[in-house]
């Protein structure tokens, strides 16, 4: 874990939801954590290599293996010759984020005339977030509003060199997450940063292990709201709809518009290619 000059508390929330994030973002993790949940039951390792056909056993091995290694996935020898992979409980809880992330992208990924799946809109968000010091910086930015590179960087990285920050900050203002005036100006979160909140929000309820409607309560990235006003997880119907997990309650579903799950919306076709001390996230692992 990075050792930032933030809180304490803010520093483990960081890590917690830097961690979460670092489980999903590796390429093809969320196609096979949906292939599971697409399932009725259990897989085979087989079963699990034909609905992910462009994923070579070389490639598709380790990474069931590191997902097994992170909670989210279960593996259980039936007997010496047959083994089953399934979701966990802390995996079904953490896809629950997943349609947040989809309705983010939406409104400010997508670009105009352009049609993206839910998943790849998934795998393009988590790529942003998941850039070096991007969660710490957008912290700041959300905590203390437009903060100058300097003090930036004594929060972020107190150890390092102050010039350091800028590379990040860059990045950042070039994925269209924050914005500056220019060049000596302070940095500030764009709308789309702003955005994030409820992405944020649910990531450190998971990683903590509360209830995902603990987000709208984050010290940081939550809003004031009634505790009769629920917080709705997907403000519309999905373009390219994303499905719920088979066993995730239904009381964060939009009640217009409820997800529908669809191969062929997922599976269609393979996305071309691409050019700490560990803190325990999203509650008990097996």
């Amino acid at each position: 874990m990075t050792t930032t000059g933030l809180l304490p508390e803010t520093n483990a929330d960081i890590a917690r939801v830097t961690e979460a994030l670092a489980m999903i973002t590796p390429r093809w993790n969320v196609r096979i954590l949906l292939a599971l949940a697409l399932a009725d039951g259990p897989l085979r390792y087989s079963e699990i290599s034909g609905k992910l056909p462009w994923l070579r056993n070389g490639q598709l091995h380790p990474k069931v293996r590191s997902l097994c290694d992170a909670g989210l996935v279960q593996r259980t020898e039936q007997s010496g010759r047959h083994v089953t992979y399934g979701l966990t409980d802390r995996a079904t809880t953490l896809l629950q984020v997943l349609p947040a992330i989809v309705t983010w992208a939406e409104q400010h990924l997508e670009a105009a005339g352009q049609s993206v799946s839910a998943i790849e809109q998934i795998e393009d968000s988590l790529t942003l977030l998941t850039r070096r010091h991007a969660s710490a910086i957008l912290w700041v930015l959300k905590a203390r509003g437009e903060t100058g590179g300097r003090t930036m960087a004594k929060l972020v990285m107190p150890d390092g060199d102050w010039t350091n920050i800028y590379p990040p900050l860059r990045q950042l203002v070039a994925d269209g997450l924050v914005d500056t005036d220019g060049i000596g100006q302070p940095y500030r979160l764009s709308e789309a940063g702003e955005g994030l909140g409820t992405v944020f929000g649910a990531l450190s309820a998971w990683s903590a292990g509360q209830p995902l409607a603990q987000a709208a309560q984050h010290p940081v990235w939550g809003r004031a709201r009634s505790a009769s006003a629920p917080q709705v997880w997907v403000s519309h119907r999905a373009k390219s709809q994303l499905p719920a997990p088979r066993t995730a309650p239904a009381s964060h579903r939009t009640p217009t518009a409820p997800p529908t799950w669809q191969n062929r919306d997922l599976f269609s076709h393979a996305t071309p290619p691409r050019p700490q001390v560990a803190l325990t996230t999203g509650g008990p692992r097996r």
